[in-house]
């Protein structure tokens, strides 16, 4: 029974756990990946973003639960994320209308776009440290878990248990649809095949007819849908924390690089690369390593290659090779 106790310590402390994460990362790279290969810059802001879209549904979800609105076992706060999406959608075509739009229109270097996006970044997190606090906000009023680790043990009688939270579930089953909606919007709506000939080539797409104002506002809705998910989706797995948003950034950012920026599939592919480099890097094997291994060769420390302090220091660790060895990433996307 070792080596089945060795296999369920690694998914419940590894497997799921990073894949929860590595969704999470691929809906807030597919942002990244969406603005870069259509608008042509690197959005800064992205991070912030996703914490605006977080806090707009976290105060929709306070109001609800104000109401004596809710869903049972399922957060409030999957009722509340359509109210998210449109005002986080608006604020980002109101932030284009304001500051990109200007600078597209005078066909600005893309470095230029990258600085301006720095400044949206801080008035961002400014505003949503301003309205919600610095602080946590834990906002999942669900059932925790779908199943305990007691209850796992009680079934099959293993010395080693395995849960399964609630928000990993919905992170998971969220992700699947919305990135299978993505790619049949993309692949199968006019709308869609307009943004992927302007990505492609922009002159010859305005040749064909195609408006680039409603190109540019559709993938705005769009990065607004995904970066309040992918928000929301972290938040109820974690909590919610303005700063730690903007630590995101990096890794949703080598997350898009490594998978080939402008390449959305490229994008959900780094999303898990990165996840599962940082999990099984910064977990202490001590555990499954016990099981899996005679006795005599248990090993006596924890088997930890690096602190979960470092967690932030693998996704740079593998952008910078990434980028000096291979910098069309995975699936070859645009050059960095």
């Amino acid at each position: 029974m070792e080596p089945i106790n060795a296999l369920v310590a690694l998914m419940n402390f590894v497997v799921i756990p990073a894949t929860a994460y590595g969704a999470q990362l691929a809906l807030g790279a597919l942002g990244v990946t969406l603005v870069y290969g259509i608008l042509r810059f690197s959005n800064f802001a992205h991070g912030d973003g996703m914490a605006f879209g977080a806090m707009a549904t976290i105060l929709f979800t306070w109001g609800l639960q104000a109401l004596g609105v809710s869903l049972g076992p399922v957060p409030t706060a999957l009722l509340a994320l359509p109210l998210g999406i449109a005002v986080t959608a608006l604020f980002l075509l109101g932030t284009d209308r304001v500051v990109y739009r200007f600078y597209r229109r005078q066909k600005a270097n893309p470095v230029i776009l990258v600085i301006v996006s720095i400044g949206v970044m801080f008035i961002y997190n400014g505003i949503v440290r301003l309205i919600v606090g610095p602080g946590d906000r834990f906002f999942d009023d669900g059932v925790r878990f779908i199943f305990t680790v007691r209850d796992f043990e009680a079934w099959t009688g293993l010395d080693e248990g395995f849960g399964l939270r609630t928000s990993q579930a919905i992170t998971l089953i969220t992700a699947v649809i919305v990135v299978a909606a993505l790619f049949w919007f993309l692949n199968r709506t006019r709308t869609g095949k307009s943004m992927r000939a302007f990505s492609d080539n922009e002159d010859l797409a305005l040749l064909s007819g195609i408006n680039p104002e409603r190109v540019v506002a559709v993938t705005w809705i769009i990065v607004a849908a995904l970066t309040t998910l992918a928000g929301v989706l972290y938040g109820l797995d974690k909590s919610f924390k303005p700063f730690t948003y903007f630590q995101l950034l990096l890794p949703i950012f080598a997350a898009a690089i490594v998978g080939g920026l402008g390449s959305p599939l490229g994008a959900i592919a780094g999303g898990f690369v990165i996840a599962f480099s940082e999990v099984t890097i910064t977990y202490a094997w001590k555990r499954v390593l016990a099981y899996a291994m005679p006795d005599s060769l248990e090993p006596s420390g924890l088997v930890q290659l690096l602190s979960t302090d470092y967690k932030f220091a693998v996704s740079f660790m593998i952008l910078v090779v990434v980028l000096l060895f291979r910098p069309t990433g995975l699936f070859k996307g645009k050059s960095v």
